[in-house]
């Protein structure tokens, strides 16, 4: 199967979305997301202990599999906060590009 953009992606993966019980429904997403973060970071850190930091044709594939899993667990906690990839790329972008403007794309702090 082939998307061709975010909205598609969305609606598309939401076929496979099962919902497991908790108190609320953006629980599972959320432990998911910050579980595939860490197997997309653990595979990163091998790459670099083991391998000099030389990503593979192997690599590449596997983390492109494990970051799929990053996209399915963040598109599922968008459509749970009724929001669009398309909406939080956008926001993301005048946030980063603001910083830019404002030489503060550095530094830490969410308002900064």
């Amino acid at each position: 199967m082939h998307i061709e953009d975010f909205q598609t992606y969305q609606r598309e993966s939401r076929k496979t979305w099962g919902e497991v019980k908790t108190d609320s429904p953006i629980v599972y997403p959320t432990l998911g997301l910050t579980n595939e973060a860490g197997e997309v970071a653990g595979k990163i850190k091998k790459i670099f202990r083991d391998k000099g930091g030389k990503i593979s044709e192997e690599d590449r594939e596997a983390l492109k599999y494990e970051l799929g899993d990053v996209l399915w667990y963040l598109t599922q906690i968008c459509t749970e906060l009724d929001l669009t990839l398309e909406e939080v790329a956008t926001a993301n972008m005048q946030k980063l590009f603001s910083r830019l403007e404002r030489n503060q794309i550095h530094g830490d702090g969410d308002n900064r």
